[in-house]
């Protein structure tokens, strides 16, 4: 058996899953740039806190209790 017959086969395998793992990669990106939009346009929460208001929120938690 011919190696090319083989090695060709093997390359279109490897080069559509490549395609399919970007495709889904951007469409889980973009589907998250647009839920990201849609906190942003609804007054969301800031989810990604400093640590500076992490630690001025546990503190005022403690001082609270």
């Amino acid at each position: 058996m011919d190696a090319m017959q083989i090695a060709l086969p093997v390359l279109g395998i490897v080069a559509a899953a490549a395609v399919t793992f970007y495709a889904v990669s951007f469409a889980e990106i973009r589907e998250k740039s647009f839920a990201d939009l849609d906190d942003e346009e609804s007054g969301g929460f800031d989810s990604s806190l400093s640590s500076r208001k992490r630690r001025a929120r546990r503190q005022a938690e403690k001082k609270f209790k």
